[in-house]
């Protein structure tokens, strides 16, 4: 259905291209600049498991407001200052919160209040924001999820969901009860306000006697777009007469060059077929267009975003392209691609006073996409360009345009302390510069899709040339690789992946013999480590560049450890061993070949831990230093001291001393143990010292330095000497995660010592598996001129 006046005004767009593809990332220049990380455990406890999910702001636009369903608060955070904003203080809700928008002085909260599926219920509670107090509850008549309120405050419009149960026989609808809209009219104060109620059944093509309805947003003209997310449907809305006005499927996608096979590997070759888009956020553009997060539930998901006019006609599909982007910043999740993807979940708007921006919000990858969009109200949702990508916290849930002041808001969901997450509420502006990625990919070779990578565990300088740079990932991902990164260029960029190989079994034959030398390796298997088309597959956590500026060295940390000698399979038996490779490009030069396998010494590898070698250098005197990360016990480690070993390529000879370890004072614990080594010269080595601990509990991440010749190397089974360190850098107490607007990443991992005495750091970002994905260059200044 579709109404004259929609109609009429719609006609005008049919002269204009119906459908556009998005496009890549060009430049990561942007007006939007994170300026602060607020944890939202600050409203109540740093023990709290909290949730910041749907956030708004008040009409000044002083004070956001977010849903907490965890604890069941409505919390309150003071942005006056927004680059430092302050806690503000919670409301107890007495059930769980789901959405949250603004009307006057007044915060409107949908409450789910529900016992179970069936017997739904819920309420709208009207907050007041000065006084923090409940002024009136109005029965919902079921389980809510989104609020939206017009712009001239005269109504809002409340998506009934009654969300199936997805544990009920196959978790597909119909489960009745039915979901509804209900519009409340805003007429005099709170206790005046009254309900509408508008039905959905009988509408969608799919499951239409279950409609679910998930997302409201109301244009100028007073009209509410509502998605009905598993039944892959759109709905319009007139607020003043309830009058459903045009309602439509969302349709179908066919996608290609995407990976929907969970393997280990990002491989963006697969194609998806008529893919159901089953939009979950949807925002107006113009009051003609709007725009749809198309995130799946059931069947579907198009790992993009839509744009629409009301009555149907696509005016934009977002493609493969979001798929290839976060795969090009190293934000791709590999754990989800049997599922959607990098799950685009919330769409915003926001008209500033120079340009109109689309946001999308992408859940699984932990990035807002931001697309510039043409000034004409109506056509601009023909050609959204992208501008930029905006980091996030993990779970990017509520997205919040605040254009009167040249903010915007992402409220992040997961909070998880002991995986090192904190909920957060991340504040942008838009007077700044973006900044981020730090990192891109160009594409493969003779292919169209970008240079995929994450989980960036080393970093090591060209002697030729500071602009160079070579940097690793772990066993995060198999077939390890080597990443060549030209810096000259801003962002940096991967300019060429070079696989590990063995084709001439150099690697096959020292497992084997490590395999016979070692009497607990029963549990090691060899075959997991070789692939059939010559990779291979090792935990690489440090590399270094010879000399001669063409030969690479690189350590694998072994994983599992021994106990007496013997494999320990109540705790982690040994898989892998501790290895320092040599490698050198193939011919072709579209690979590293390992030329030569050096193992560490028996009594050291008989005894091994799972926290092993972590980084590798050649110091001035042309031996290779590696560090361990923690002590081993088990090879007569004392506490506190880790082994910094000595390899002499010459004469094949390993040598040893002990470095002290910084204690771990974290407030909630861990560990501290060593992420890497790297040559200051004038026989000076840097370590990186770190504990497992990220955002406000962590409290080491540090550079020391040490000088080789106040110690004397010794064999293994010998007392080792104990270095002195000296203190270059503590890196919580530079401004350097202040500057950044986000809270301290928990895996430093990787370091390079610049010509020019510059100091960069890489970290690790779990191959943004209960991460954010968040991979940043940071810069130390001058810290070894």
């Amino acid at each position: 259905m579709l109404s004259p006046t929609l109609a009429a005004t719609a006609a005008a767009l049919l002269v204009a291209p119906a459908f556009a593809t998005a496009q890549g990332l060009d430049t990561n220049a942007g007006p939007f600049q994170r300026i602060a990380s607020f944890p939202v455990y600050l409203n109540t406890s740093i023990d709290d498991e909290t949730v910041a999910e749907i956030v708004s702001v008040s009409e000044d636009g002083n004070t956001l407001v977010y849903t907490d369903s965890e604890i069941e608060n409505l919390g309150f955070v003071d942005i006056t200052d927004p680059a430092n904003p302050t806690a503000a203080g919670v409301v107890a809700l007495g059930g769980e919160p789901t959405s949250v928008a603004v009307a006057g002085p007044y915060a409107l909260v949908s409450i789910n209040t529900s016992v179970d599926f069936v017997n739904t219920s819920g309420d709208l509670l009207v907050v007041d924001i000065a006084s923090r107090t409940i002024v009136e509850t109005i029965p919902l008549g079921g389980q809510p999820d989104a609020i939206a309120v017009s712009d001239d405050n005269l109504y809002a419009a409340i998506a009934i969901e009654n969300e199936r149960d997805e544990d009920l026989g196959d978790g597909e609808p119909p489960q009745l009860p039915a979901g509804f809209l209900v519009i409340v009219d805003l007429i005099g104060l709170p206790g005046d306000w009254t309900t509408r109620t508008v039905e959905l059944t009988g509408i969608a093509d799919v499951f239409p006697d279950d409609p679910e309805p998930e997302f409201v947003d109301i244009n100028e003209l007073n009209i509410v777009a509502v998605t009905l997310q598993e039944n892959n449907h759109i709905v319009t809305v007139d607020l003043a007469s309830g009058v459903i006005l045009s309602d439509f499927s969302a349709g179908t996608v066919d996608l290609t060059d995407v990976d929907n096979i969970e393997n280990d590997l990002i491989e963006q070759g697969s194609s998806l077929g008529a893919v159901p888009r089953e939009p979950d956020a949807i925002a107006w553009t113009s009051f003609l267009t709007f725009a749809t997060a198309d995130e799946g539930d059931l069947f579907g998901g198009s790992r993009g975003f839509t744009t629409f006019i009301p009555f149907g006609p696509i005016l934009f599909e977002a493609g493969n392209t979001l798929e290839h982007l976060v795969a090009r910043i190293g934000h791709y999740p590999e754990a989800r691609s049997e599922n959607k993807g990098n799950e685009p979940e919330g769409v915003e708007f926001g008209e500033y006073s120079d340009a109109r921006y689309l946001f999308v919000g992408s859940e699984r990858s932990s990035v807002v996409f931001v697309y510039s969009l043409f000034e004409a109200p109506i056509l601009g949702a023909l050609s959204p360009v992208l501008v930029q990508v905006l980091p996030t916290g993990v779970g990017p849930e509520g997205l919040l345009a605040i254009p009167d002041r040249d903010l915007f808001v992402v409220a992040n969901e997961v909070d998880e302390r002991d995986a090192k997450i904190r909920s957060t509420l991340m504040i942008y502006s838009r007077n700044g510069d973006g900044d981020y990625p730090d990192i891109e990919s160009d594409d493969r070779a003779g292919e169209s899709v970008p240079i995929p990578w994450g989980a960036l565990s080393a970093l090591a300088v060209s002697p030729s040339s500071d602009d160079v740079l070579y940097t690793v990932h772990d066993s995060f991902y198999i077939k390890s690789r080597v990443y060549e990164i030209d810096r000259s260029q801003s962002p940096a960029r991967i300019v060429a992946e070079l696989p590990l190989l063995d084709s001439t079994d150099v690697l096959g034959n020292a497992l084997r013999r490590v395999k016979l030398t070692l009497p607990g390796a029963d549990d090691f298997a060899i075959g997991s480590l070789l692939n059939d088309d010559d990779t291979v597959n090792l935990d690489l956590e440090g590399i270094a560049v010879a000399p001669n500026g063409t030969t690479l060295w690189a350590v694998s940390e072994g994983a599992g450890n021994l106990v007496g000698g013997v494999s320990d399979p109540s705790d982690r038996p040994l898989t892998s061993p501790n290895l320092l490779l040599e490698l050198e490009r193939n011919p072709m030069g579209t690979g590293l070949e390992i030329v030569s396998v050096i193992g560490i010494p028996f009594e050291l590898q008989n005894s091994q831990l799972r926290f092993g070698l972590e980084g590798v250098t050649f110091g001035d005197d042309g031996a290779l230093y590696v560090c361990f990360q923690r002590e081993w016990s088990a090879a007569g480690d004392p506490s506190g001291l880790v082994r910094i070993g000595r390899f002499d390529p010459m004469t094949g000879s390993w040598t040893f001393a002990h470095y002290p370890l910084d204690a771990a004072t974290s407030p909630f614990g861990g560990w501290v143990g060593l992420s890497e080594i790297a040559n200051i010269g004038g026989g000076r080595l840097a370590i990186l010292e770190r504990d497992n601990q990220g955002g406000p509990d962590a409290a080491v991440k540090r550079i020391y330095s040490i000088d080789v010749d106040d110690v004397t190397f010794r064999a293994v089974t010998e007392t080792l000497d104990v270095f002195t360190k000296t203190l270059e850098s503590d890196v919580l107490a530079t401004s350097l995660f202040d500057d950044l607007g986000v809270l301290p990443f928990e895996k430093l991992e990787g370091m390079t010592i610049l010509s020019n005495g510059d100091t960069l750091i890489v970290n690790d970002n779990d191959g943004v598996d209960d991460n954010s994905g968040e991979t940043r260059i940071l810069t130390l200044p001058g810290l070894f001129n």
